[in-house]
């Protein structure tokens, strides 16, 4: 069968009749969720009658709707020689009907679609949780047996498919238009911390798991497609199915589907040739929602702003004024209303240092802006003395970069005791660039399962956790910790 042909199952939801044929598979589908799998014209017709838009529908069109059903492939007519008890029963041929697998599936979807107002996907990180657990036990398959290899196999699927899902599902909303026109009005101001708040986390906790994942992706990908999905493939062949068995030789349309499967789990996490994983490309999108909601909030007030009223203020200083006893007091009422205090904001598009969206402005350097005249006359001057030669200046910056990389390198190693930096033991107040340096350190090393990590001077460590905690004196302040130790290896 070719995958595009038509599908005739789907005909009862496109006709001119499709209300009558929507609700007889839809009492179809219920009594199928009941475990009835197969009913009689009379069941039916009794479903029916239990709605009064059908007070005037009778059984000939319920046969003739029946049959129309039966021609769509929708519904499978069952002979059921038991019912005959007259030769007339023997000539109207009485059936059961039961349902078909394509017209299940459709009226499953029909109902989702009916509902789908109410499914909302989330942004849990319980399924990177379950899917750290299920490729840790990748080793344990080797071995297993093939029934415990099919459920683990599916159980990783489910936690991925349920993950990409909630994910699509849950962004989706803020490109619709409803969203977006609802994120521009006064009403969203109210909820836009708590989405704000929602999205931030996300973004922390995916970075963090996704590193995890991309690390346990690439070290069981070797063992995964040399053998275990081989295994996966066995255990599903040896899964008895009635229309797989009807169809012959299905083995290479599951090892098209184990494998296809795993390759997409990949993709999702791991960097493919000059593609981005699916992870990073969540990771923008979400900063992207969540910068637009910062604009449109920012946008709101400033709207709501342009319409306040400057009449009552402007009789206010009137008023002040005129209750100044001498033309001293008045300078110093003016300097206080229109003095430095009233200065302008202007926007630029210099770029920013910071890419955050949680910095604030005052981390960035200053930065000289031109004005230039609002004239319809005015030209900017062309620059025609050729390109100016800054490669002194890019050599003098190359070297300072070098010597503060130097410099660094050289404070870090100092912490370095025995091959080992026990951070209960050093006494020294540490500077705010230091302490980010070994912290980072210890969370490259606790995102990997062996606790190894490192450094950017090419040092392998280890780290040690040791029951208690310790406290980091800093130049900005004490930080309480967990009694790490870090091992280097010897060169």
């Amino acid at each position: 069968m070719n995958h595009f042909d038509q599908i005739n199952e789907t005909s009862y939801l496109s006709v001119q009749n499709a209300p009558v044929y929507r609700k007889i598979m839809r009492c179809f589908y219920r009594e199928y969720e009941k475990m009835h799998f197969q009913l009689y014209k009379e069941d039916i017709f009794r479903f029916l009658k239990e709605d009064d838009a059908f007070e005037l529908y009778s059984m000939e069109q319920l046969v003739l709707d029946l049959e129309a059903l039966v021609k769509w492939k929708n519904l499978t007519p069952i002979q059921d020689p038991g019912k005959v008890y007259t030769i007339a029963d023997y000539k109207n041929k009485q059936y059961r009907y039961t349902m078909s697998e394509y017209a299940v599936e459709i009226e499953r979807l029909t109902v989702r679609l009916e509902n789908l107002f109410l499914e909302s996907g989330n942004l849990s990180m319980n399924f990177f949780v379950r899917l750290e657990r299920s490729l840790d036990e990748t080793g344990e398959m080797e071995s297993a047996e093939l029934r415990t290899v099919n459920e683990w196999w599916r159980t990783l699927q489910e936690d991925f498919k349920r993950l990409n899902q909630n994910y699509q599902d849950y962004l989706r909303d803020f490109y619709s238009g409803k969203t977006e026109k609802l994120m521009k009005s006064v009403e969203f101001m109210v909820h836009k911390d708590k989405f704000i708040t929602y999205l931030t986390e996300f973004v922390q906790e995916l970075q963090r798991h996704s590193k995890r994942m991309e690390h346990l992706l690439e070290k069981n990908s070797e063992r995964m497609e040399n053998t275990i999905l081989e295994r996966v493939v066995e255990s599903e062949l040896d899964i008895p199915h009635a229309l797989l068995e009807i169809h012959g030789n299905a083995e290479p349309s599951i090892r098209e589907n184990v494998y296809g499967k795993w390759y997409s789990l990949k993709k999702w996490f791991v960097d493919g040739q000059g593609q981005e994983c699916e992870a990073k490309k969540v990771l923008k999108i979400t900063s992207d929602i969540i910068r637009n909601i910062i604009q449109n909030a920012a946008l709101i007030v400033q709207v709501q702003n342009w319409g306040i009223s400057r009449k009552d203020d402007y009789k206010k200083f009137l008023e002040l004024f005129l209750k100044c006893e001498n033309l001293e007091e008045a300078h110093k009422l003016s300097a206080h209303v229109f003095g430095v205090q009233q200065i302008e904001h202007y926007k630029t598009n210099i770029p920013r240092e910071e890419d955050s969206i949680n910095s604030s402005v005052y981390q960035e350097e200053p930065a000289t802006f031109l004005l230039k005249p609002h004239t319809r006359g005015y030209r900017e001057r062309k620059d025609r003395t050729g390109f100016t030669d800054k490669s002194l200046e890019k050599m003098a910056q190359r070297e300072s970069f070098l010597r503060q990389a130097q410099k660094q390198r050289e404070l870090m190693l100092r912490y370095v005791k025995d091959q080992k930096i026990w951070f209960g033991d050093i006494d020294e107040v540490i500077s705010e660039d230091t302490r980010n340096i070994f912290l980072q350190w210890i969370a490259q090393a606790n995102m990997s399962s062996q606790k190894t990590g490192r450094t950017e001077y090419g040092q392998e460590y280890r780290l040690i956790k040791k029951e208690g905690s310790c406290v980091l004196k800093c130049e900005d302040g004490n930080l309480k910790m967990p009694d790490y130790t870090l091992e280097f290896k010897e060169a």
